[in-house]
């Protein structure tokens, strides 16, 4: 197994958790928040997906989809065009409003997209190209994508676990 076939996996498992975790919600479970400065399903699943989008275009210079496909739009969240959710505040975290999981969904699903286009296109050498040099050591490709799954795997497991609190307490 090649190093790019082990990425592909670990992103079509975080698509998989994706869907598991929005499966059949509707916006009280999307926007349920279980203290006021906790995340919300929606605000997770959105941050987890902006954040990919994000340093996946950045780092195959690819354009976001948040913004070349209207997913912004669609959104209409009155955040900044290129907010990915990092630092946000309760207040900004309850601007993350959605009406049904299926926008979710659907926009998870074209930036997995672009991201399996980018990941087929990788040779092993690829993963060694620096991407940012904003830190020390500066960033490869492969730190990168890893670094993108690790926290992907991190919002979708709080996801989950909040969806199996809203299940008990409806229970």
């Amino acid at each position: 197994m090649h190093a790019k076939d082990i990425l592909i996996d670990g992103y079509g498992r975080i698509q998989e958790e994706v869907h598991a975790a929005l499966d059949g919600l509707g916006p009280d479970e999307l926007h349920h928040r279980p203290a006021p400065d906790a995340n919300s399903i929606a605000w997770l699943v959105w941050h987890l997906t902006r954040v990919q989008d994000d340093h996946i275009a950045d780092a195959f210079e690819l354009d976001q989809v948040w913004l070349s496909q209207g997913w912004e739009k669609r959104f209409g969240l009155g955040l900044p065009r290129h907010d990915t959710g990092y630092g946000h505040t309760p207040a900004k975290v309850a601007k993350v409003r959605v009406e049904s999981a299926d926008l979710l969904t659907g926009y998870y699903d074209a930036v997995h997209k672009q991201t399996l286009g980018a990941l087929r296109s990788l040779a092993a050498k690829d993963l060694e190209r620096i991407v940012d040099e904003r830190w020390d050591p500066p960033v490869s490709l492969g730190v990168r994508l890893v670094s993108v799954l690790s926290d992907d795997f991190q919002h979708i497991g709080q996801a989950a676990y909040l969806r199996g609190l809203l299940q008990s307490a409806a229970a």
